[in-house]
């Protein structure tokens, strides 16, 4: 019997390990990236629900409902075929990743102060080594989470935070994702915005450099995370299993983090 996942079990079981939801709640008010009209983003749908029956005489004994949203809708995942960049990969749909794809090692990279001093903070490579200087070298094969605590804006508007210029919030510095893709071979990256590039991202070069850089390199996304505060900046383990949609581009997923108590 293999002592490693014995020891998980009992940790679960003991409450030495403990569960912590990374995800948001998908209600009809959850918010949606909204992109200039060109990019078709007003063709995604928000999240919605219909009752088919509640323990009523359309059905006595049951409660269910139909639901309907966008594939990047919420806490989300994000798969290499998202974006044209990644569509030439082979395994690259919610459907063909590698389940070991969604299970990995989890780092934290707090960046909380310096989005809070500037909305469209840009995360560097050197903002990254100053980092592994303190935590160590970001494994092979991991997820990179990025903490803002920008989850805490519970108003939709002051999250998407839109302005006339569009949306402003924290993101990457193109070089940054090249870095972690191909010096760090990672698996993904997850974000607390609502999508994993800044709110100022098209203006970029490249343009989405996190979906056009990440994905080009086969590599995953995850967005709208919460609750990164309570997780250690290294020692979790994450789970983000996408729904397992026929050449699907994503999903809304329920993302967990395995933590020591």
């Amino acid at each position: 019997m293999n002592n490693a996942l014995m020891d998980v079990a009992a940790g679960l079981v003991s409450g030495t390990i403990k569960v912590v939801d990374l995800s948001v709640t998908l209600t009809s008010e959850t918010p949606i990236l909204q992109l200039p009209e060109e990019f078709g983003w007003k063709n995604a749908w928000p999240f919605s629900k219909e009752e088919i029956s509640r323990y009523d005489e359309r059905g006595p004994a049951w409660y269910w409902n139909n639901i309907k949203c966008g594939e990047h809708t919420g806490t989300h995942f994000d798969a290499p075929i998202h974006w044209v960049t990644g569509k030439d990969h082979e395994n690259h749909a919610t459907d063909t990743l590698p389940p070991s794809t969604f299970v990995g090692p989890a780092v934290v990279i707090d960046a909380t102060a310096e989005s809070q001093a500037d909305e469209d903070f840009l995360l560097t490579v050197e903002f990254l080594k100053n980092w592994e200087a303190e935590h160590g070298q970001i494994p092979k094969g991991a997820w990179v989470l990025y903490r803002t605590d920008w989850s805490k804006r519970t108003d939709p508007e002051d999250f998407l935070n839109k302005r006339d210029d569009g949306n402003h919030s924290p993101g990457w510095d193109p070089a940054t994702i090249t870095f972690l893709a191909e010096e760090r071979d990672i698996l993904g990256v997850g974000t607390e915005t609502v999508g994993t590039d800044a709110g100022q991202a098209a203006a970029q070069d490249p343009m989405f450099p996190c979906h056009n850089l990440m994905h080009g390199a086969n590599k995953c996304g995850l967005a709208s995370l919460c609750n990164l505060d309570e997780l250690p900046a290294t020692g979790a383990i994450l789970v983000a299993a996408p729904l397992k949609i026929q050449n699907g581009s994503g999903s809304p997923c329920r993302v967990i983090a395995l933590v020591p108590a």
